[in-house]
């Protein structure tokens, strides 16, 4: 599918999204993302008192929660409109507490109004799907994600398939032979492939190309001082930039955090290029990567201080095309054109 197709799939499912309910789409999540259907085992509905209720902690899914300023809109609009949608949870094997699957953030504006009470859904979920459920409406209603916060979500549905067995990588003959027998429907090895690529089957879900996903879980791997660069400043730290250094290891990755802090300098793609030429990853000694970007940062002042290149041409090599050109300009255009379509 096209990376057009794929914007406007992930709009009418973002539009779907908002007209359905958190549990109802945590479900069509659950079975698209499984091939298992949701069990149809009664919710409870009921107020629980919010001093009972725990931030989801079964795995790292990346969501932070709001900012204060937007934190306190919330909860102002809940004081005048009352809570619209309930939050989900599940109970803590052992303890009369739960833990949150969605609304962490309507939770935090009920404290910060007072309220000992919230309007909740106690569904019952293994670890897969209270994973999904706590994921996938915020992937799919929250437009203000970041790049790491996508990237740590869609890691974590990729682990939580796998610990069920789908496969992110080619299998062997041997396990496609099992898979045929086990399934009638399966016919061929493009068809088992497709079924058991988990990146896949998660990219057609929420309407995003597979190189989106390779990318925002590629930003996981930068240590804590880059990322909140990359979110916080990406001025900074250009994305482009960010790809490549998340290639090195944590240690040689510390060396990058003093380029982006440097005041009145911003690191740059081509530094980075000459870096990494230079000192490949993913293991680069500190000093050596400083020298390098020292060394790219001066062949960068050399170019800048060079005088310019003059353009000479034998024009009477040239002369029966200039007689049929108005003025320089034009020459000056096609030249340009010219250079365009044949470099690029």
């Amino acid at each position: 599918m096209s990376k057009g197709g794929m914007s406007v799939m992930l709009k009418n499912r973002m539009l779907a999204t908002q007209q359905a309910s958190e549990l109802e789409v945590g479900n069509e999540a659950y079975e698209t993302l499984f091939h298992t259907p949701t069990e149809t085992a009664k919710t409870t509905i009921c107020k629980l008192p919010i001093s009972k209720l725990h931030p989801f902690f079964t795995t790292d899914i990346g969501f932070k929660p709001y900012p204060a300023s937007k934190l306190e809109a919330l909860a102002e609009h809940m004081a005048a409109e009352g809570q619209l949608e309930r939050i989900i949870v599940r109970a803590i094997p052992l303890r009369d507490e739960y833990e949150i699957l969605a609304g962490h953030n309507r939770t935090n504006a009920g404290k910060l109004n007072g309220w000992s009470e919230i309007e909740a859904e106690i569904v019952e979920a293994d670890d897969e799907r209270a994973t999904t459920i706590a994921i996938a409406t915020n992937l799919l209603r929250r437009q203000d994600l970041t790049i790491i916060e996508r990237g740590q979500a869609y890691k974590a549905l990729l682990d939580v398939q796998r610990k069920q067995g789908l496969r992110t990588d080619i299998l062997t003959s041997g396990e496609i032979r099992q898979k045929l027998e086990m399934d009638d429907e399966a016919d061929t090895f493009g068809e088992i492939r497709q079924r058991y690529n988990a990146r896949k089957i998660v990219a057609e879900f929420f309407g995003v190309t597979e190189y989106e996903i390779r990318k925002a879980i590629k930003m996981t791997q930068l240590i804590p001082a880059l990322q909140e660069l990359l979110e916080e400043q990406p001025r900074l730290l250009p994305l482009s930039c960010a790809e490549k250094i998340a290639e090195y290891d944590a240690s040689s990755q510390q060396a990058f955090t003093d380029m982006c802090t440097i005041e009145g300098y911003q690191l740059n793609i081509a530094t980075v290029n000459y870096i990494v030429q230079k000192c490949p990853p993913p293991c680069a000694d500190r000093q050596a990567v400083n020298a390098a970007w020292r060394e790219a940062r001066a062949n960068e002042d050399r170019r800048r201080m060079a005088p310019p290149k003059e353009i000479k041409f034998d024009r009477k090599r040239f002369a029966p095309y200039l007689e049929k050109l108005g003025s320089d300009a034009e020459l000056e255009e096609l030249f340009l054109e010219f250079l365009q379509n044949r470099i690029g």
